[in-house]
Formats: C-alpha cells, sequence, structure tokens
C-alpha cells in the first residue's frame, strides 16, 4: 500500500492506492468510498481484493483528510468533485466502485456529474431522505436525533440514531410517542463529554440524506449502477431508501450479505461478513460489466 496527498479546491485528500498503477491484469482500478466512513473503514473488505488495485480515501474533513474552504457540512456535490479529481490523478482510465451510506450518495451524484468516470457503481444502503413516501417524517426523524444530541451529548444522541435507523417502516406517530432510548441498556456512555462536531449526530451530514438523485442523468449514463441492500437491514430506514433508490433507477436492489456495515470485521464493535461480502461484491460487478443481473 503506498499513501498519498492530493489538493482539491478546499480540502486536501489522503487516499492509499493497494496494488500497482496502473492496474496489473487489466481490471481498472477498484476505489471503495464511505461517507461518513473512511478509508480504514474499508480494510477487512479490501483484503479480500488483493488480485485488484483498490483503492480507498479519507473524504475532505473527515480522518486524515482536512479541509481549507472554511466549511464543515459534507455536501454531496462537493465531494464527487473530490473524488473526481481523484480519478483524475490516478491516471488509470475510468475505475468500478463500491460505495456505501454517505459514499454511495456521492457515488451517484459523481456518475451524474461525471459519467466516464465510473464503468460499474455498486452502491450500497444510499440513505436518501428524499426518495421515501414518508420524507417529511424522516426528516422529522433525523432533526429529533439532532436535538438530542445537541441536548444530552455523543451517548444520548447515538442511542436516539440507533433507534431511528433501525426502526421498521415508516416512521408513524408511534414511532415518536416512544420514550428516548436510554443509551446504557445499548452499552454507551450516558455522560456528555461537550463535543458537537460528531457527522453522523449533527446536522452536517444533513445535506448527504437530503440529497435528490438526478434520475435522468443517471439513466443517461454509460455507468453500469447497481443498487445493493442487506439482507439483514429488512425494512429499515436505509433498506427503504436503498428499495426506493433502486425503483427511481427502474430495477431492483441487489441482495448482500449481512447488514448496513456488512463488509467490516469486529473492530468497530458490530462486524459484518467481509468474506460472504467481498465475493457477493465481485459476482455483482461481473454482471453489471456484463449487462446481467439486477444492474441496468
Amino acid at each position: 500500500m503506498t499513501t498519498h496527498t492530493l489538493a482539491t479546491p478546499g480540502a486536501r485528500l489522503v487516499y492509499d492506492v493497494h496494488g500497482p498503477l496502473p492496474p496489473a491484469g487489466g481490471a481498472p482500478p477498484l476505489l471503495m468510498i464511505g461517507q461518513p466512513m473512511d478509508a480504514s473503514g474499508f480494510r477487512a473488505l479490501a483484503a479480500h481484493f488483493t488480485d485488484r488495485t483498490v483503492v480507498t480515501y479519507d473524504p475532505r474533513g473527515i480522518g486524515r483528510s482536512t479541509r481549507t474552504d472554511g466549511r464543515t457540512d459534507h455536501a454531496p456535490g462537493t465531494q464527487a468533485a473530490d473524488v473526481h479529481a481523484l480519478i483524475d490523478a490516478l491516471d488509470a482510465g475510468p475505475v468500478e466502485m463500491f460505495a456505501s451510506s454517505g459514499g454511495a450518495v456521492t457515488a451517484l451524484a459523481l456518475v451524474a456529474a461525471h459519467p466516464d468516470d465510473v464503468t460499474a457503481l455498486v452502491a450500497h444502503e444510499p440513505p436518501l431522505v428524499p426518495v421515501l413516501p414518508d420524507a417529511a417524517a424522516a426528516e422529522r426523524a433525523r432533526a429529533s436525533v439532532r436535538d438530542v444530541y445537541e441536548e444530552r451529548g455523543w451517548g444520548a444522541g447515538m442511542a436516539a440514531f440507533i433507534a431511528m435507523t433501525s426502526w421498521p417502516g415508516e416512521y408513524t406517530d408511534d414511532y415518536f410517542a416512544r420514550p428516548a432510548p436510554d443509551p446504557a441498556a445499548l452499552v454507551l456512555p450516558a455522560d456528555d463529554d461537550g463535543s458537537r462536531e460528531d457527522p453522523l449526530l449533527s446536522d452536517r451530514s444533513w445535506a448527504v440524506s437530503d440529497h435528490r438523485p438526478d434520475a435522468a442523468a443517471l439513466a443517461a449514463a454509460r455507468t453500469r449502477i447497481v443498487i445493493a441492500v442487506g439482507e439483514e437491514t429488512g425494512d429499515t430506514f436505509t433498506g427503504r431508501t436503498a428499495q426506493a433508490t433502486a425503483a427511481l433507477l427502474g430495477h431492483r436492489p441487489a441482495v448482500f450479505p449481512s447488514h448496513h456495515g456488512g463488509f467490516v470485521d469486529g473492530e468497530f464493535g458490530y462486524a459484518g461478513q467481509p468474506e460472504a461480502f467481498a465475493r457477493r461484491l465481485r459476482e455483482v460487478l461481473a454482471e453489471a460489466e456484463t449487462g446481467a443481473g439486477e444492474s441496468r
């Protein structure tokens, strides 16, 4: 692995290249991106692609990547411009991409703006509020997480976030009438450390979940797009957003092993199935490149 730094307008991006550039064997680079996850979250998955050149990066303002634009929000258009610059810097032609969570939102914005950058995209559980039938209620639920975080700190905010993202189905009156979750019951700290900068719990990532995919631009792109969903995610928030995003693009989502973090191992506290996930990712990328499966 080699580590590099790339200057983009308003940021200095740090990225890692696992393998040779240009790639050996004719396969394009496989770029793995997340949001707010940084490159470290793809360690377990990348370890199952030692036959490929894999590229991971830290989004601006996260992990090792710094920003000089004076902003704290995470706008998908800005993130997409960063990834476009990163792909140009690789100088290895268009890439294949696995993008998860907010990274999947960035990837959809990238393909809409720069359709020649990516040959095949697997967008795993993009958390897109506007595609939901109960979008207004989902916005209210998201705001309540922010409010708890602002009032009581990280542990209480994370408990509220877990309650929101694990709620099955639409956000009904029953959801809003439930008691606030107890962080101690989830083995989370009850004390407030005073910090209020977490991108998941503050409103800094609302631009991500508020993003409206450009369905027309995505349909016109030559990129083979596959929306992915974990088999354990069910009809919770990101399961529903994945289903709705796939429907917006005119196909069904591809089912992957495990849950929203199904490609990570136990180091983050909620282990997925990275080996099985990697096998499925290989299958779906191969199907996307040949036009088979659930891609378009």
